[in-house]
Parts: structure tokens; C-alpha cells; sequence
């Protein structure tokens, strides 16, 4: 089978039983995309699949032949970190760090996805991410700020 992960292809040969998960944290070795519940409750595995926000603990990697797959190391790096990543050091919106990975795959695809469009509906569509230190009014102003500058972005190229 065939993935693109963070932008790199590879062909692989993996048992059927493997999740996305286990692919990426032990043949990838991209330990990022946590494993915290394993079975779908936490969120702290969320990647973003072709775009989408999907717990990979629930994914068996067999199903995803030609995706394009993206876990927090695809987003940016220290030096050149992605919007998101930059509101959430800017708002301290991690406390442990555990569910960070996750909580920031998953607010990049709420984003994309364009259906928050206030603090309610950004923490709505967030439960499925848990934070077991409890950072959640520190995760919304980063995403609040990120749509904020979402928005802006939008309203500059329909003007143009």
C-alpha cells in the first residue's frame, strides 16, 4: 500500500490488524500522535487524514491506501511553526502537553471544516478532545484567534 505522510510518500507492507496509530508511532516513528485512550474517546491520537480530523486509533492503516496523512510534525517545525501551533504556545494552551498534538490536528481541521464561527461552537466541536489538565479557555482563544485571522485572510481575497 501506498501513504503520504506529511508530504512524503511510502510504499509499505503492514499486517491488517495495525492501526494508523501504531503505524505511525512504531514503523514512522513519529510519536507525536499520541496514544491515550485507545479507543476513540480522548482525541489525543487525532491526525488529519486528506484534510479531515480522524481519531487514528479507530483507523486500520490497511483502509487509508493513497491517503494523505498529516500528524503534528507534518504541520511546522520550531522554527517555522503553523498558525495554530503559534496561537497555542501564544495562549499557553497546554498544560502537560500530552493531548497537544491532537488538540492542534484537530483544531487545523476545524478550520478547514468553516463551521465555528463562535466560543460555543469552537468548544462544541472540540469535545472530542479531551484535556486532562483542563486548558480548554486557553485551546479557545487560540483557535478563536486563528479563525479571527482566518476570517480576515478570507474577507482580503473576496475583496480582491
Amino acid at each position: 500500500m501506498s501513504l503520504t505522510i506529511n508530504g512524503e510518500t511510502h510504499s509499505l507492507e503492514i499486517h491488517p490488524w495495525i492501526t494508523l496509530l501504531d503505524l505511525l508511532r512504531t514503523s514512522m516513528e513519529l510519536t507525536g500522535t499520541k496514544k491515550g485512550c485507545d479507543h476513540g474517546q480522548c482525541g489525543a491520537c487525532t491526525v488529519l487524514i486528506d484534510g479531515e480530523r480522524v481519531n487514528s486509533c479507530l483507523k486500520l492503516a490497511v483502509s487509508l491506501d493513497g491517503c494523505d496523512i498529516t500528524t503534528i510534525e507534518g504541520l511546522g517545525t520550531p522554527a517555522h511553526m503553523h498558525p495554530m501551533q503559534k496561537a497555542f504556545v501564544e495562549h499557553d494552551a497546554y498544560q502537560c502537553g500530552y493531548c497537544t498534538p491532537g488538540q492542534i490536528c484537530s483544531a487545523v481541521g476545524l478550520v478547514r471544516e468553516g463551521h465555528a464561527h463562535s466560543r460555543a461552537e469552537i468548544r462544541e466541536l472540540m469535545s472530542g478532545n479531551l484535556c486532562r489538565c483542563g486548558a480548554y479557555t486557553n485551546i479557545a482563544d487560540a483557535i478563536e484567534e486563528v479563525l479571527g485571522a482566518e476570517a480576515a485572510r478570507g474577507f482580503r481575497e473576496a475583496a480582491e
